[in-house]
Parts: C-alpha cells; sequence; structure tokens
C-alpha cells in the first residue's frame, strides 16, 4: 500500500453526483492519489447521503502536480467497478489505483485479494448491463401528436447495480429512429430528437396494462413451443427477479401448465408418428410439479443436456460432451463439435485438434485458468466406414438445436470474450458463419452483444496437405490467439 502523507486526524468523504459519477470520481482519485490518502481514510458516497462530521474537504488537497500511471486495462475495469451498488467499487478502485503507481504490473495477478475481488464485482456489474440490454421492454406513450412527430415509448427497469449510464449508449444505438426514455428508481435516461440524456431522479414503477404489452404477450403464447420447453434453462436464461417487468411472464405459468396437453394435440395432429423412445431417453417427460425459480449451476445444466434430444444426433453418439473449464473463466473458446476421441472421454478438446489447440495457446501465452471450452454442438456426428467413425459437419438445425446449451454455458460462465474457432461455431455465436477466412482475425458481436474473437479450427491445420502452408496458417493461428490477452487488457 503507499504510504500516506496525511495526519492521522484528516480523512475525506467525497459525495459524487448521480449523473456524472465517473467523471466526478476520477477527478477527486486524481486530489486524493496526489496527497497520497490512504483508501481506509476515504468514505465514498453519493450527494445526499451522510458524512462524517470530521471529515475535511477535497477542496484543502493540492492540486495534482503530475498524472497518474495505470495501464491499459485499468481504464475498463474503473468504468465496471464505479457503478457498483454499496460504493465497495469506489473504495476498491481507489485502492488498486494506489498501488499501481508502485506496482504496474497488479492487474495480472489474479491471485492478489484486491485484483480478485474487483474482477468479481465488475462481472457482477456486467452481468447486470447485460440483464439489462436484455430484459428492457418498451410502451408506447404519449408525444409529439404534430404530423411527422417521431413515436415516443417508455420503459421501466430495476438494476441491481447504478448502471444507467453504462448502458445509454447501447440502446440510443439499437433505437435510434425513435423518442424513449427509460425510468429506474433513482434515475432516468432520456434520448430525444437523437440526443441522449440522463437525469438523477425518483421514479415509481408504472402500472402495468398496455395494449401493446398485450399484444406482445399474446405473440409470446402463439410462439411458445411446449415440446421444446425446458424450465431449467428457462430460469437460468431469464433469473426470477426479472419476472415482474416483463409483459410475457404472466403467460408463462399458464403455458407451461397446458405443455403437455398442448404436445399431445401436437403429436396426434402430426401427418407421421413420432420417434419411439425409451422412457428414460425421454426429454419431453416433465415433473407435475415445475419451480421454475430455484438457483441453477453449470454442474446442473450439463446433467440435464446429458438426457438431450433435441436433434437426432443423440441417438448414434456415445453420450453429450459438455463444456469444461472455470466457471468465472474470462475466455470461452467454442468449437465446432466433439471428435471421435471426445465422443469417447466425454471431454472436449482431448483428440488431436484439441491438442492443437492447447500446445498454441500455451505458446499464444494464455493460462488455462482463464478459459472456458466448449462446441457449439455437444454431439459428434459421423458416418461409419468399417472401423471408422468419419466426422460429418453438423446440419444448421442440428447447430440450431444445441444453441440452446450454448446460450446456457456463455449465461453461467458470462466471459469477457468469445473465440469462434471455425464457421460452425462463428454460426452459432453470431447468426452467420460464412467467408470464415475473410472474417477471421476480426472482433465481431455474439447474438446477446458479447465480443467475439473470429479464428479457425485447429482441425483446419492438421488437414492442409503441405507442410510450408500448414506453418504458416499455425503462426496465424497462434496470432490470432495471442489477440486474446491484447482484448481482456483493452
Amino acid at each position: 500500500m503507499v504510504p500516506s502523507m496525511a495526519s492521522d486526524a484528516e480523512a475525506h468523504a467525497p459525495r459524487l453526483p448521480r449523473i456524472g459519477t465517473l467523471p466526478a470520481w476520477r477527478d477527486a482519485a486524481r486530489r486524493l492519489a496526489a496527497a497520497r490518502v490512504e483508501p481506509e481514510r476515504v468514505d465514498w458516497g453519493l450527494e445526499g447521503e451522510p458524512a462524517p462530521f470530521f471529515a475535511a474537504p477535497l477542496d484543502d488537497l493540492p492540486e495534482p502536480s503530475r498524472a497518474l500511471r495505470v495501464p491499459k486495462a485499468f481504464p475498463a475495469l474503473l468504468r465496471t467497478l464505479v457503478p457498483e451498488r454499496t460504493h465497495r467499487g469506489m473504495a476498491l478502485a481507489y485502492a488498486l489505483l494506489l498501488r499501481l503507481q508502485s506496482e504496474p504490473g497488479l492487474l495480472g495477478s489474479r491471485a492478489d485479494p484486491d485484483v480478485a475481488e474487483a474482477e468479481g464485482l465488475a462481472k457482477a456489474i456486467r452481468r447486470d448491463i447485460h440483464k439489462m440490454h436484455a430484459f428492457v421492454r418498451f410502451r408506447e406513450a404519449e408525444g409529439d401528436a404534430a404530423p411527422g412527430a417521431r413515436r415516443a415509448f417508455a420503459a421501466w427497469f430495476e438494476p441491481d447495480h447504478r448502471i444507467e449510464e453504462a448502458v445509454g449508449e447501447f440502446f440510443a444505438t439499437r433505437f435510434g429512429d425513435m423518442d424513449w426514455r427509460i425510468d429506474t428508481p433513482e434515475a432516468s435516461i432520456l434520448f430525444r430528437d437523437g440526443a441522449l440524456s440522463y437525469e438523477a431522479r425518483a421514479n415509481a414503477r408504472p402500472e402495468a396494462g398496455d395494449p401493446m404489452e398485450q399484444l406482445w404477450t399474446t405473440y409470446y403464447g402463439s410462439i411458445f413451443n411446449p415440446a421444446r420447453l425446458k424450465p431449467d434453462a428457462m430460469r437460468a436464461e431469464m433469473p426470477k427477479k426479472y419476472w415482474r417487468n416483463l409483459p410475457e411472464a404472466a403467460a408463462i405459468p399458464d403455458l407451461i401448465a397446458g405443455a403437455r396437453a398442448r404436445v399431445a394435440a401436437m403429436q396426434a395432429a402430426a401427418p407421421t408418428p413420432a420417434l419411439i423412445r425409451a422412457p428414460e431417453e425421454d426429454a419431453m417427460k416433465m415433473p407435475a410439479q415445475t419451480d421454475l425459480f430455484g438457483s441453477q449451476t453449470l454442474a446442473e445444466v450439463a446433467e440435464s443436456a446429458s438426457a438431450c434430444t433435441r436433434c437426432p444426433l443423440y441417438s448414434d453418439a456415445t453420450q453429450v460432451v459438455f463444456g469444461e473449464g472455470p466457471t468465472d473463466a474470462r475466455v470461452m473458446f467454442v468449437g465446432e463439435q466433439p471428435g471421435d476421441k471426445e465422443d469417447l472421454a466425454g471431454r472436449p478438446f482431448v483428440g488431436p485438434a484439441g491438442q492443437m489447440f492447447t500446445e498454441q495457446a500455451e505458446a499464444a501465452g494464455i493460462d488455462r485458468d482463464d478459459y472456458y471450452v466448449t462446441n457449439a454442438v455437444k454431439h459428434f456426428k459421423f458416418v461409419q466406414r468399417g472401423r471408422r467413425r468419419i466426422h460429418q459437419k453438423p446440419a444448421a438445425s442440428e447447430v440450431s438445436a444445441c444453441n440452446w446449451w450454448l446460450m446456457q454455458e456463455l449465461n453461467l460462465v458470462d466471459p469477457e470474450l468469445c473465440v469462434a474457432m471455425g464457421a460452425t461455431a462463428l454460426h452459432a455465436l453470431t447468426g452467420n458463419g460464412a467467408g470464415i477466412l475473410k472474417r477471421r482475425g476480426g472482433v465481431e458481436r455474439t447474438k446477446d452483444d458479447r465480443p467475439v474473437l473470429v479464428t479457425v479450427h485447429p482441425s483446419y491445420l492438421l488437414r492442409l496437405p503441405d507442410e510450408e502452408l500448414r506453418a504458416a496458417e499455425t503462426a496465424k493461428f497462434r496470432a490470432d490467439l495471442e489477440r486474446v490477452k491484447e482484448l481482456l487488457a483493452a
């Protein structure tokens, strides 16, 4: 810890504005750090919150005489720490700022208690941002009645943290063709005539009931497929606390209650008989009472996936091969499907292509503790030729059916970065797998708006017959993997 030059009696209690918190934090932190005020002598808070009566004003501190040194990764970490609800994120960010002046490589020490706690808080903030992106529902509001006026919409959301300023640009980009406002209990995000603004104000949850919401709920019920109902996956992707603000949530209990009857009606009306399965393999069997709201772990999702019959591949493969790695991994590598070795072992990336990936990842300096590996398709697709099982590329329908499990892995691991290895993985993550060689090395966005680095599958390298070409392509693959650390730092 950087030693303090402040007296034992000197303490400070910065009270920051609710809107513009991040720049205000930066200004206060620069003054405090210039005077080497120890973190335990700083009580961070927002305007209107009580402060210790003995706290000295920041104006008593000298103006900073020099700039503070921080690594490239710190500003991004700071943006996710400052919105933390209890102000612990602000305090932790300041403690790290002081330590970075004498320990420039601190953020790379994930075993350090401060760094580990900061990464945990930052992950919670990123998850909160992701959920707000996914679960905001607009309703039409009264707007300007003049001819040609833009339609106006309003939405309500209850975030866990103070993330309004972190999400404003996302909604302005996505819904830039209309006027809207998003209210939270403490603030409002406003978009009028193309201008984005924020207001700190107390808001109350609006009354339910809106013609557009009723129309959306009716539409949701019409597209609900009872034959693909997976309550465990539903509650993992849509946690209970968000349900009361989602209009379609009111319809879900009745849809679930009638799911078995609707499945029976669909089977009766089908032109061809359903596949005959052993009862223990029937993924459509539902318990009489289903708890949608319990917690679910990655291990529980993997157990559910082990009985998956969402596509025909389960009938020939030995077993489901689920993902593997730390549950809080910063990076998720996604391949195509398990191969022969993986199908027999029940583990991903243990065959020749997996071994090549592991070697190149180590050569690129990627720590195995930092990444999770999985495949877009969880069953091995092959054609039998004598004693050999020859790999076959999964069909788009099979990739789509298995996307259910991949999305749950993404939601529960919540990586900072995805790496799509090959066209099938790229299709599963972005919806488009065409032109992989032209897109390799680029950073795109997944369907749930996560960054995804594009590269080839290591099996592509093993299939190249020319040794020189294989060496050149392997070097390119390693260079793609080396970008992972750069992207995490940025």
